[in-house]
């Protein structure tokens, strides 16, 4: 796998792999006419190394039509994220959950953490003062929620607030939305990830900040992430493959430009590009022009999934009134 390529996904990584069989990770997969549900098992060390991903559980759903806001879709899909997320749930009824909303707010591809929180059904301080309506015998279950923001607005780390956060609350579980980067721009605004290793923010755009994970705040943690950014070398760098994959069919086998282009080192040529645009444009990453939109879609999708999952006893009809 090329380490220097930017993605968030266990999908992708594993794409980078060239798909075949890596001891330590096992990869199952379903299909139906709209959707593609991958869900990737890294059982050991030696699967985490050739994946580039911590040990653990990976689910992706992938929506091609998603971008299209087709509400019937984004039913079944919330539907569907429902179903992954309660599989990764093993808790009492009423476990009371912590959702971290992710990101910056001010910044569009980066808002949508804040986005999901803000469509979310809240219900711990309900259940405190309303228990004879709002009680886990109804389906309903203790949720709160927070949008941190980031280092930058606040200057704190963001794990270091959620850690603070879980010693007051006392969760059972955290659960973090945040924006990924991918390294396909067809799969911004059309793919989910679940996981349940916890996050590390920024990790995708060279901004690694502190993790939020078990290891770090005491508790489990799920993350839960769509890509909204992609690396501007990593594109650059699949049109150059592009070309060279052109170039190679058109030269002459054996000549000097043939043998070139096939001894091209791919982790060599990426750090080329890099060096090449980094003087200009530094560290760039790229995201669609109608993102705005992209992400109120896409934090409604999430929101319905993450309310059906938490509160079982409410319907998809009530829970859509939520995610206006």
């Amino acid at each position: 796998m090329n380490k220097n390529i930017r993605t968030d996904l266990a999908i992708e990584a594993r794409e980078l792999t060239g798909g075949k069989e890596l001891s330590g990770v096992r990869v199952d997969t379903e299909k139906s006419d709209e959707m593609t549900i991958s869900r990737v098992r890294i059982e050991n060390e030696a699967g985490a190394e050739a994946m580039g991903k911590p040990m653990g559980y990976y689910v992706t759903l992938e929506v091609p039509r998603l971008k299209e806001k087709d509400p019937k879709l984004t039913e079944e899909v919330s539907k569907n994220m429902a179903e992954e997320i309660k599989n990764m749930i093993d808790l009492p009824a009423d476990a009371t959950i912590l959702v971290i909303g992710l990101g910056n707010w001010n910044v569009t591809p980066d808002s949508l953490g804040p986005k999901v929180v803000s469509r979310l059904i809240i219900t711990r301080h309900l259940m405190e003062i309303m228990p004879d309506k709002f009680n886990t015998e109804n389906g309903i279950r203790p949720v709160c929620a927070l949008a941190p923001g980031v280092l930058g607005i606040t200057g704190i780390e963001t794990s270091e607030v959620i850690k603070g956060l879980v010693e007051k609350v006392k969760p059972q579980l955290v659960i973090a939305i945040d924006a990924l980067a991918a390294r396909s721009m067809e799969r911004i605004s059309t793919t989910i990830q679940i996981a349940d290793t916890g996050v590390y923010p920024g990790s995708g755009v060279g901004n690694r900040r502190m993790g939020i994970t078990e290891e770090t705040i005491g508790v489990k943690v799920i993350a839960i992430g769509v890509p909204t950014v992609v690396d501007a070398a990593t594109m650059a760098n699949d049109t150059l493959d592009m070309l060279i994959g052109q170039f190679t069919r058109q030269a002459k086998p054996g000549s000097d430009f043939y043998r070139l282009l096939q001894d091209l080192d791919k982790d060599e040529k990426y750090k080329l590009i890099q060096e090449v645009m980094s003087p200009f444009v530094g560290q760039l990453v790229v995201t669609p022009k109608e993102i705005d939109s992209l992400i109120d879609n896409t934090a409604r999708t999430l929101a319905g999934g993450l309310n059906l999952a938490l509160h079982p006893g409410i319907s998809y009809e009530e829970v859509s009134t939520f995610l206006q």
